[in-house]
């Protein structure tokens, strides 16, 4: 059983990939939340080449990812579930439910540390919103966030369909919450009790760092309720907010090769922890 998921995954998560990110295409040109600025074409041929760098840097950095290292901890008796008798939905639901907020801690923690918010960074510095924003990641950070859920798969040693099922959702989420569809806001306000909408994720994108530094979560939205890190709204509205950072601004900074240096440009201004940030939250 877990070798035949781990020789599907790479088709099973391809098409989960191509066909969200389809339809999040067309969504957003039907019903658009905001007004575009940048042509799509600067935007999208850029942030897919990102992709591409991405995960070719990832596949050679790893000789095993997430399902593979799930079906191998399961074959060598790693990790907590495979040393419990745990019936298997238990071991899929909770597995799911602790990678996804370990993925909201590493999250935070990026935002948190200069180092890495210097990596996080481009991903925020996206002059639009839309589902590749989604996709927008530096490779460093790709791979320290691989690494740090290669550690939790040891650790937790989690049915190796949990992890499938949970990378493919948080793909198919993070494209969804990047979306520049607009929902019904009464559809949104049930929504977002089970899942992060776009509304919610997008506040995450505001220029304010007093809103940049919430709404950490991309699959499920509990961890900011029950954490405190919960915003509901942006102050000047969806269609009025700005999005991005105030360190690049101009269409330039879209390309790849600028997108790539820019962890080295710059001071690591507006992180969680700046001290300008705080002390706009105390006035």
């Amino acid at each position: 059983m877990s070798q035949s998921i781990l020789s599907a995954e790479p088709v099973i998560r391809l098409v989960a990939f191509l066909g969200v990110l389809a339809a999040m295409a067309l969504w957003e040109v039907a019903a658009p939340r905001r007004r575009r600025e940048i042509p799509r074409v600067i935007r999208w041929t850029n942030n897919l080449a990102l992709v591409l760098v991405d995960t070719i840097i990832l596949r050679l950095s790893f000789p095993i990812l997430a399902v593979g290292l799930a079906v191998l901890a399961e074959d060598r008796g790693w990790g907590l579930f495979n040393n419990f008798d745990v019936p298997v939905w238990l071991a899929i639901v909770v597995s799911m439910l602790l990678l996804d907020l370990a993925i909201y801690l590493q999250h935070v923690m990026f935002h948190a540390v200069p180092a890495l918010w210097r990596l996080h960074r481009m991903h925020h510095a996206d002059l639009d919103f839309d589902a590749t924003t989604g996709l927008r990641f530096h490779p460093v950070e790709i791979m320290i966030s691989m690494g740090i859920k290669l550690a939790v798969v040891a650790a937790l040693g989690p049915p190796a369909v949990a992890v499938l099922l949970f990378e493919a959702i948080l793909n198919a989420t993070a494209l969804f919450n990047h979306a520049n569809i607009d929902l019904p806001r009464s559809v949104d306000r049930i929504l977002r009790l089970i899942v992060v909408t776009p509304d919610m994720h997008r506040v995450h994108h505001s220029i304010d760092p007093r809103e940049t530094n919430s709404n950490y979560g991309f699959n499920l939205p509990w961890w900011d309720r029950l954490l405190g890190t919960y915003v509901a709204q942006p102050a000047k509205g969806h269609e009025e907010m700005e999005v991005g950072i105030e360190q690049f601004r101009t269409r330039r900074d879209l390309w790849l090769d600028r997108m790539l240096i820019q962890p080295l440009r710059g001071p690591a201004s507006g992180h969680a922890l700046d001290p300008r940030v705080t002390l706009k939250d105390r006035k």
